[in-house]
């Protein structure tokens, strides 16, 4: 007795295609105008005769890590559909590209981010009401978040360098802009260090965020580029330098940084324990209660006369989850941290709920990792800043084809595998008809009014802008 039926297996030519629900982002790079504007941008790069175009070649290897690919040589899922995808670059000529285009690294990623940023605020624009901005203010800021990540080389790999974990590779910097609980995000800036490269280093703390403030729409920004205090920058502990908070507030941002608590610290709780200054810290779900966590203002009992000035001190206590090992600066058996901000106002339950939320900064970097951050196939340091910036093409895509296209409906929160399972992966025929080509999802699949319904509202917005 079999479960499963088990059909003859031949092969043969069948106008069937595999990755049918990737329309989804062809449609996306069309509608943001992200082919115009980056074919405009790396024209320098392309010989006038050249059969494939240098944005071509990187949108294809974008769309190759979006719908799950993990090399260059993984182009060849979109070379076998040129009815969906069109003419793909073969490996060797992607290959070619790619060395090109490492040789003047940082001209050309200038290029790709001005290209970037035209198309995120096309994007937006078709977004509306959807947009990340909408309602963006000095109550409510724009959350940019930064973290690190270490990425293991298992091979020998240019600037790749022992990592404080004991691995080897690479300790790229990341700034994910949060589209809050209603949706995912998109990355703004991923600058690529060595292994060894430091936590707690202003010099490269600075020109993260300084290159995410460049993809945001002049709007948002004041004279001369700086940020505005509708912006905050979010970061853990190694974001908690006197230089890179200087260099944020000099540059008018908010912040809500990880900040590193002294050595008296048992001694200034126990004021506070005294002083009975303790509140209750919100729930990150339903904004309620969270029960077993207090949350008290520790600015006045700490020298600050070195730190910018504004800058509060938030301390927070929780009691440790079951199993969980205390550390040497918890105290009486609570877990203590806390974080430094330059927002005057808002109840500290209420700040610290906003700060705590920087963990979907880690959910966005498991994104990037499952969109080519995993492995950096390439050997050059200058070709693996390339592909970061094709990771972040990729993951932009992806972002603003939710936010455009499923800005009503969960989809817009769904991480990659599960778009690809239900979305990018359904089947479908490729057909003509009266000269035009007709691609027939298949009735049968789950998703098939989805991917419908979202082709057809990137259309429609297009038509109506």
């Amino acid at each position: 007795m079999f479960f499963y039926p088990r059909p003859r297996v031949d092969i043969a030519e069948v106008p069937a295609l595999s990755h049918a629900g990737a329309v989804l982002l062809t449609d996306t790079i069309h509608a943001t105008g992200l082919a115009s504007s980056l074919r405009e941008a790396l024209a320098p790069w392309t010989k006038p005769l050249a059969e494939h175009h240098a944005a071509k070649v990187l949108l294809d290897l974008a769309l190759t890590l979006a719908i799950g690919g993990e090399h260059a040589s993984d182009t060849d899922l979109l070379r076998c559909e040129p009815g969906l995808f069109g003419d793909v670059a073969s490996a060797p000529t992607i290959s070619r590209t790619l060395t090109t285009l490492a040789q003047d690294a940082p001209t050309v990623i200038e290029a790709i981010s001005k290209a970037r940023r035209a198309a995120r605020e096309q994007a937006w624009a078709l977004a509306g009401d959807h947009s990340p901005t909408v309602g963006a203010s000095v109550k409510s800021p724009l959350v940019i978040d930064l973290d690190a990540t270490l990425i293991t080389a298992h091979s020998e790999k240019e600037q790749a360098a022992p990592t404080f974990k004991r691995g080897f590779g690479y300790h790229p910097l990341c700034a994910f802009l949060d589209h809050g609980s209603d949706g995912t995000g998109e990355p703004l800036a991923i600058q690529l260090r060595p292994g060894n490269a430091g936590s707690n280093t202003a010099a490269d703390h600075i020109p993260v965020p300084r290159d995410a403030l460049a993809q945001l729409p002049a709007g948002l920004l004041a004279r001369g580029g700086r940020g505005s205090k509708k912006i905050l920058i979010r970061t853990d502990g190694a974001g908690g330098t006197k230089d890179f908070l200087a260099w944020l507030q000099r540059q008018r941002l908010a912040y809500s940084v990880g900040f590193t608590l002294p050595a008296n610290t048992p001694d200034l709780l126990e004021r506070i324990d005294e002083a009975k200054a303790w509140t209750p810290a919100y729930d990150s779900e339903d904004e309620g209660i969270r029960e077993g966590t207090w949350v008290a203002e520790l600015t006045g009992l700490l020298d600050l006369a070195a730190w910018p000035a504004g800058m509060r001190v938030i301390v927070r206590k929780e009691r440790p989850h079951p199993g969980a090992q205390l550390r040497i600066t918890d105290h009486e058996g609570m877990r203590i941290t806390a974080f430094a901000t330059n927002s005057p106002r808002g109840q500290l339950a209420v700040l610290e709920l906003r700060h705590r939320r920087r963990a979907r900064c880690e959910d966005r970097i498991r994104n990037a990792k499952d969109m080519g951050l995993e492995k950096f196939p390439l050997q050059s340091f200058a070709q693996n800043q390339i592909w970061c910036q094709i990771i972040q093409l990729a993951s932009e895509l992806v972002a603003w084809m939710q936010t455009i296209a499923f800005s009503r409906h969960d989809a817009r929160k769904w991480e990659p595998k599960r778009l690809r399972a239900r979305l990018f992966e359904i089947p479908a025929t490729l057909v003509r008809r009266a000269r035009h080509k007709v691609l027939h999802l298949a009735e049968h699949a789950p998703e098939a009014v989805r991917v419908l319904t979202g082709v057809n509202r990137l259309r429609t917005t297009v038509a109506q802008t």
